[in-house]
């Protein structure tokens, strides 16, 4: 019992209660992407990197193409990005408690993605 009566766990309990019983979290619970999705006649591009534990990449990726093609989209491209965690940072394990620990910022090889595709879409 003594584990949840200390200070630190009561703090992070309360902070994890605020997290998920605020109006942003019940709004984005309740949000079905795929009806902002039908909006959206431009070119996309939708990046998800293979060790994003907070996006199941493959599942993500699909979902916006099905949604983006249902609505009539015919310009999407969606790729998994290897070995890239949720902040498209290369990683090893994409836990979020290794964000911290990586010096790279962005990847350059998320940032490549994003320039040619960009270059495709100008010509």
């Amino acid at each position: 019992m003594a584990y949840f009566t200390s200070k630190y766990n009561v703090d992070f309990a309360k902070t994890l209660t605020r997290q998920i019983t605020n109006n942003w979290m019940y709004y984005f619970l309740k949000m079905d992407p795929a009806v902002n999705l039908a909006k959206v006649k431009c070119p996309v591009l939708a990046l998800n990197g293979s060790k994003d534990l907070q996006v199941p990449a493959t599942l993500d990726l699909e979902a916006i193409k099905n949604a983006l093609s249902k609505a009539g989209n015919k310009n999407v491209t969606t790729k998994e990005l290897p070995d890239l965690n949720h902040m498209f940072q290369e990683c090893q394990t994409g836990s979020p408690e290794e964000y911290e620990k990586i010096e790279q910022t962005f990847s350059p090889i998320a940032l490549e993605e994003i320039s040619s595709w960009m270059v495709l879409q100008t010509k």
